[in-house]
């Protein structure tokens, strides 16, 4: 498919939803739906509006419209010999840039290169009203739009639809390897914080229960005093067990077994008190969990620690699946809502009810 601008027909299409007062679902690839609460309402697609807009290797800055596919992004930027930090999981073919940033998840290289949130500099969308605004720039130094911009990364397209997104990019590592180490979770993220003190190149740390992987990601100096230090077994693709994290093709993920749940944790938080095999990424800061548990329990667990808890996959019989917002919190994100979308048509629900 050709490169495309249908920001103009996409526009025209909210204000007229919104003056009829019809609920938009906005899709995509279509590759993230399972994500947050069913939304009932006509469909908007915008994976035809794509295309690269400007792309400045020099500069460490790509724009690019919403539909456009990961996999054309990545194969740009590697052919520059760079790449999108955050490293956005794409869980299906086709998965869309205006996805990556609407549901503002991140990879296991986040916690060193940072998260989508972090590094978008600017965005186009299409607020409630039909009207196409811009927030932000191509700098980082852009800060009054920037903001918003990183609301709007990560709404689930509440707020609006995005066309357009600016980011920083980065230059790929001169060298990157993967190892196995023999270690229970608590002894292994120990050892990632020590190697990350001693300059050792993390770019990746994960327990499955039963060992610990690790990811070096730098200069070839670098990565090979890491892997000194560390020992191990070494990977022969450096790649396939982290790009399998990334888009849940793991066993862990695939298999059908209990609801899926994500908790995010602080750094250091503890190990969830909750029942079902899990997985740990981020050195334990993001931990993986199928558990039968009811989600009051995880809710509640997740809390206890510091942290917040997603049902990622699975049914709760229409309740919240995402962490529940306190009061004051559900104030803000209800006065957002107001300002950007005041009919309410745009992924109405998607959040939580009645946003």
């Amino acid at each position: 498919m050709s490169d495309q601008d249908q920001a103009e027909q996409l526009a025209q299409q909210v204000a007229e939803a919104a003056e009829a007062g019809t609920a938009v679902c906005i899709r995509g690839a279509g590759t993230r739906g399972f994500l947050g609460r069913p939304v009932d309402g006509q469909t908007l697609d915008v994976s035809g509006h794509r295309g690269i807009v400007n792309y400045e290797p020099t500069e460490l800055v790509m724009t690019a419209r919403a539909g456009t596919p990961l996999d054309e992004l990545e194969a740009a930027l590697t052919e520059q010999g760079q790449m999108m930090p955050f490293e956005p999981p794409r869980f299906g073919p086709g998965a869309t840039l205006g996805g990556a940033i609407a549901t503002g998840l991140s990879g296991p290289r986040r916690p060193w290169a940072g998260a989508a949130r972090d590094l978008v500099l600017g965005t186009r969308l299409i607020n409630g009203r039909g009207e196409h605004i811009r927030f932000g720039g191509e700098v980082m130094k852009n800060v009054a739009g920037y903001d918003v911009s990183r609301v709007v990364t990560g709404s689930h397209g509440t707020l609006g639809v995005l066309t357009e997104v600016s980011m920083k990019v980065l230059p790929l590592p001169e060298a990157e390897e993967a190892i196995r180490l023999d270690q229970d979770e608590s002894r292994g993220f120990a050892t990632v914080e020590d190697a990350y003190r001693a300059g050792v190149p993390v770019s990746g740390a994960a327990h499955d229960g039963e060992q610990l992987y690790l990811r070096l990601s730098g200069t070839k100096l670098a990565v090979d005093a890491g892997l000194e230090r560390l020992g191990g077994e070494r990977d022969d693709d450096p790649r396939a067990f982290w790009n399998a994290l990334r888009d849940h093709t793991l066993p862990f993920f695939t298999y059908d077994g209990p609801p899926l749940w994500r908790l995010s944790l602080p750094l250091l938080a503890g190990t969830p008190e909750l029942p079902g095999p899990r997985l740990a990424d981020w050195a334990g800061q993001q931990q993986w969990l199928r558990t039968d548990a009811d989600p009051e329990t995880v809710f509640a667990e997740a809390k206890r620690l510091g942290g917040h808890a997603t049902l990622f996959r699975g049914d709760n019989g229409g309740g919240d699946v995402f962490q529940p917002l306190d009061p004051a919190v559900r104030r803000l994100h209800e006065r957002l809502k107001q300002a950007f979308d005041p009919a309410g048509i745009l992924n109405p629900g998607r959040l939580y009810a009645g946003l």
